[in-house]
């Protein structure tokens, strides 16, 4: 009876480990995941040109993730948002059809019904949304909410954004939009299925070369980095460098106070 009562508890301690194991694993789909594998890219985009205007990373001290991440923050805060960087991989457009921009419409006037409240950004933060980076200078900063991640791997709530989009004011800060994600895993069948590839176009940041440890204060970001010339594996082992073919997970941003899909499912908000 003894040896029984034993088994039960040991079968029941594995499930409870399994379980937990896999809802990590969810979990790290859902938000922005840093190991990944990348998306197949084509000839194509693999030979466009690079831009290669000199950059830094702010002076701070970061594990290699929030470097990757500061990197990118701040070449995307500089230009570095361009569809003609080898860094940039964006879903092809596909023919729109009539119930592409009916269920397009559908997810503007839930978004904004969903995120009302946020416009006091004070609400944002109080229900959990953090700032990424709030210390570098960016034309748009992210509320991220991790949570809104997970649960929007395992349902898609138009409502329910993974991060707002805030502009800076004298005054604190103006919402403008908001961002979905999905897993980096995830293929554009999937990504067309909660916003249509035909109205917006879903991005991830690729091919990331990061400078040696020893020199991330001094590195020359005309080759490292999210503007940088290198933009390969072997080029970046080449220069010594720790390459990520892929950071953060697949986003698209919406701008559901413009007027126009056109404007609102844009990479850019339309600054006045």
């Amino acid at each position: 009876m003894h040896a029984r009562h034993a088994a039960i508890q040991l079968i029941t301690k594995a499930g409870t480990l399994f379980g937990a194991l896999f809802l990590v694993g969810v979990l790290l789909a859902a938000i922005p995941a840093h190991k990944a594998q990348p998306p197949q890219t084509s000839a194509a985009q693999e030979s466009q040109s690079t831009q290669t205007n000199a950059n830094t990373v702010p002076d701070m001290d970061m594990s290699d993730e929030h470097s990757a991440e500061a990197g990118a923050v701040h070449d995307m805060a500089s230009g570095a948002h361009d569809s003609h960087n080898l860094h940039m991989y964006m879903t092809a457009p596909r023919p729109q059809t009539q119930g592409d921009v009916l269920r397009a419409n559908e997810i503007v006037a839930q978004l904004r019904s969903g995120i009302e409240k946020y416009k006091d950004y004070h609400v944002a933060l109080d229900d959990g949304f953090k700032i990424f980076m709030p210390d570098i200078p960016q034309p748009e900063y992210h509320f991220t909410s991790y949570k809104n991640g997970f649960l929007g791997a395992l349902n898609f709530d138009p409502s329910r954004p993974t991060s707002l989009l805030y502009k800076k004011t004298s005054g604190g800060y103006e919402l403008v939009g908001a961002m979905y994600t999905m897993s980096k895993r995830a293929t554009e069948e999937q990504l067309n299925a909660r916003v249509p590839l035909s109205i917006a176009s879903w991005h991830l940041h690729t091919n990331l070369c990061l400078p040696p440890r020893e020199q991330i204060r001094s590195a020359d970001f005309t080759k490292f980095g999210l503007k940088g010339s290198i933009a390969t594996q072997d080029a970046c082992d080449a220069a010594g460098g720790r390459f990520q073919p892929s950071i953060f997970g697949w986003m698209v941003h919406i701008y559901p106070y413009e007027d126009g899909l056109d404007k609102i499912f844009t990479m850019h908000h339309h600054m006045d």
